[in-house]
């Protein structure tokens, strides 16, 4: 590290106003986030090495938060240290949630009226698809191929992914708790730590009518410390987020109905940056603009500490089989929790014929059509919802 430290090819100012653009134009979601930083900085502009970037690459996948937003974040720290971090993770992430509580303002002012309730009429079943497609690709990549051979390999993740789809499926929430076991009991069986093997266990005014201010202390405190969690939990994609946010803001503390879930989905979807943005809007519509930023920062906190904790000593953190055994086991189970979301959130979105038509013209267009942008199929989605409801 100490030589990626001398004379950096660009300024810390360079870097954030890149990463305000990227948060401001990025579309595409963590995959096209993560190759979009690759092009510009290591082919483009020379500004990291290819060792860099894949350091960051790997630490980004290996410890919890958003893969993007952590990758900027590490990008951040290479040559400027704390500084840098926070900086990055600040201008990457700003956009993004001033326009998410743009939208939220707009949803209060008009969700109730009828163009609005088409508009999300349709994107919401589109949604629907889009997660779908996601769990797949995050499946077959963190897990295993659907191939007899690998599932064989694998076959103890793949009981972790099944038991998380069926508890999230039958409870409506997220189990925190199996997530950590599973990590734990993969750990134990594929990678025991070296003093496991050695010794006994150790212990380890207008603003008023779009409900800007609205908020109380008690309610503010709840979404400080539940975002706080699901920020945690989060591996490799924004939409791992998906369980905990349906299980806590809609079955524990009531905060959203079901339809206001997946329209907070969408947000995430229309707009730029990193999809676990979309907190932002929950917040917003829970308690106004402090429960946006309260719900932003908490989120976003664990994902930053792990990588200034982290990646001084990544090298020989990333070597550890035992961590890379921990974290593949609560992977898989976060996926599984991911796949049993879109089920729940999936029976109540498809409540009719062209809503189901929507859902599946959205998944043949994502396999179908390659590299095809979500917004896209969002915008498609808003005006056959439009249209319906206009008929």
């Amino acid at each position: 590290m100490a030589e990626q430290l001398n004379k950096p090819a660009y300024s810390l100012l360079d870097l954030t106003k890149y990463y305000l653009k990227l948060g401001t134009w990025g579309f595409g979601g963590p995959v096209a986030l993560v190759g979009y930083m690759h092009r510009e900085l290591v082919e483009n502009r020379g500004w990291l090495t290819e060792e860099e970037y894949k350091e960051g690459l790997a630490l980004a996948q290996l410890a919890p938060g958003p893969l993007a937003a952590q990758l900027g974040i590490y990008i951040g720290f290479v040559h400027y240290r704390f500084i840098g971090a926070t900086l990055i993770g600040l201008a990457f992430i700003l956009p993004s949630f001033l326009m998410v509580v743009l939208l939220g303002m707009a949803y209060r002012l008009y969700g109730g009226l009828a163009w609005m309730q088409a508009v999300f009429y349709g994107v919401g079943a589109a949604v629907i698809g889009i997660i779908t497609i996601s769990a797949y690709k995050l499946t077959i990549k963190s897990i295993s191929k659907f191939e007899w051979s690998a599932v064989r390999a694998n076959w103890l993740l793949w009981v972790f992914y099944i038991i998380a789809i069926a508890v999230t499926a039958i409870t409506q929430k997220e189990e925190i708790f199996l997530f950590l076991a599973s990590g734990i009991i993969y750990t134990l069986i594929k990678a025991p730590p070296l003093w496991l093997r050695k010794r006994r266990i150790a212990p380890a005014a207008i603003l008023l009518n779009i409900g800007f201010w609205n908020y109380n202390n008690k309610t503010l405190q709840e979404i400080g410390w539940f975002f706080l969690k699901a920020g945690a939990f989060v591996f490799g994609s924004g939409l791992a987020i998906v369980p905990f946010l349906h299980g806590g803001v809609v079955k524990e503390f009531g905060w959203l109905n079901e339809q206001q879930f997946v329209d907070a989905v969408a947000v995430a979807m229309i707009t730029p940056g990193p999809i676990v943005i979309t907190v932002g809007f929950i917040g917003y519509l829970v308690a106004g603009f402090s429960g946006a930023c309260i719900a932003a920062m908490a989120t976003f906190l664990p994902c930053y500490l792990f990588t200034v904790a982290l990646a001084p000593s990544f090298k020989k953190i990333a070597k550890n089989a035992s961590i890379k055994a921990f974290v593949q086991g609560i992977t898989a189970s976060v996926i599984g929790a991911l796949v049993g979301s879109v089920v729940i959130i999936g029976l109540r979105s498809i409540t009719d014929i062209p809503t189901a038509l929507i859902g599946i013209a959205a998944v043949l267009a994502l396999v179908y059509i390659k590299k095809l942008p979500e917004p896209y199929i969002i915008g498609v989605a808003a005006i056959i919802g439009l249209l319906i409801k206009a008929l």
